[in-house]
């Protein structure tokens, strides 16, 4: 969750840009997680689209988000190659599930199931 102060004396920018990187670097935002567009995010929040325009271009520059053209902004492996291979067995995971009509949340039981642990019911 974003929550921009507007009494604080930090630039709402910086407090977007700061939020995200904390949420990418503890994992909360996972590697590879599409962030909302830069129209969506600055309407959510009440905010210039160049606001969160310049948020998004500072994390890009940092190495923490990337661009993919019209597919929009996802969270980077940031140079972390293990990340990036998980990044892409997710992905192709998920096409796998979407192509044989699995349900979304199957899916998920069977991936914990793989990793050893115990779905709860």
């Amino acid at each position: 969750m974003i929550v921009i102060d507007a009494g604080s004396p930090t630039p709402p920018y910086e407090q977007l840009r700061a939020q995200l990187a904390r949420q990418i670097q503890d994992r909360t935002l996972a590697v590879g997680t599409r962030l909302p567009t830069i129209r969506r995010l600055a309407a959510d929040l009440s905010l210039a689209v160049n606001t969160v325009g310049r948020a998004y271009r500072e994390l890009e520059e940092a190495g923490l988000i990337e661009t993919r053209g019209r597919a929009g902004s996802f969270v980077s492996a940031a140079g972390e190659q293990t990340l990036e291979q998980a990044r892409r067995a997710a992905h192709d995971y998920a096409a796998v599930i979407t192509r044989i009509g699995i349900d979304p949340a199957e899916a998920v039981r069977i991936v914990e199931a793989a990793l050893g642990r115990v779905a709860t019911p």
